[in-house]
């Protein structure tokens, strides 16, 4: 398993040669952007994966073929290989994996975001988590919000099932360490490894990786990710 960290801040004259390692499609979704600085974002996040995938099957960037399955989670047609990316602000973070029948999912987020984060608990979290979190002065329970909510969206990304995940019924735990505690089908605390991903300080970021009972056999731990980075 590897973990990318992407710097897509800005760099214009590696943006054209960036822009046709992109499919038509995405090409096309590029122009659709209503802000040349979001463009030009989303054209260096997709190069960005298109050359770390490609780097694994040998492949150059552009004769990637990514596609999308369930509910528009991109995969590798007839590939064993499962990956998932997530972005905030000029960053992105992608985690990859090689293991037949394991799912990875990733999400990142800005430590010092600031949001109804009490609102949000009450409606995404569970009544087991509210109580852990309601001793915890203002920032504290801000930042145990954020990281709450990465684990969810790593989860609900490996299983492609996004926002319509069964959020406020996952329940998370922080300390010691984290840990799915309970959840409904397929979220079933035997199936699922929560890290919290070694990434710069003003981010927090998780790794949720998925083997269902019939494939198990997660071994991996934090120190067994490769990390890498990439300027693009």
């Amino acid at each position: 398993m590897s973990l990318w960290w992407c710097d897509l801040g800005e760099d214009d004259g590696a943006l054209e040669e960036l822009a046709e390692w992109l499919s038509p499609q995405e090409q096309a979704r590029a122009r659709r952007y209503g802000y040349e600085a979001l463009a030009q974002r989303y054209v260096r996040g997709r190069a960005a994966l298109r050359w770390i995938v490609g780097r694994e099957l040998g492949l150059a960037p552009r004769l990637v073929t990514i596609e999308r399955g369930h509910r528009g989670r991109p995969h590798i047609p007839g590939a064993t290989i499962d990956f998932n990316v997530s972005n905030t602000g000029n960053v992105a973070l992608v985690g990859f994996t090689t293991r037949p029948g394991l799912r990875i999912g990733v999400d990142v987020e800005s430590a010092d975001r600031r949001l109804d984060h009490r609102g949000l608990a009450r409606k995404f979290l569970t009544v087991r988590e509210n109580a852990a979190f309601a001793g915890l002065d203002e920032n504290a329970q801000r930042l145990a919000f954020l990281r709450s909510w990465t684990c969810k969206e790593a989860m609900s990304k490996a299983t492609g099932d996004a926002l319509s995940a069964p959020l406020r019924a996952i329940d998370v735990e922080l300390s010691p360490g984290l840990r799915l505690v309970a959840g409904p089908s397929p979220y079933l605390a035997a199936d699922w490894r929560l890290h919290a991903a070694d990434v710069p300080a003003a981010f927090l970021a998780t790794i949720a990786l998925w083997e269902p009972a019939s494939s198990r056999g997660i071994t991996e731990s934090p120190a067994a990710l490769d990390k890498h980075t990439v300027n693009r």
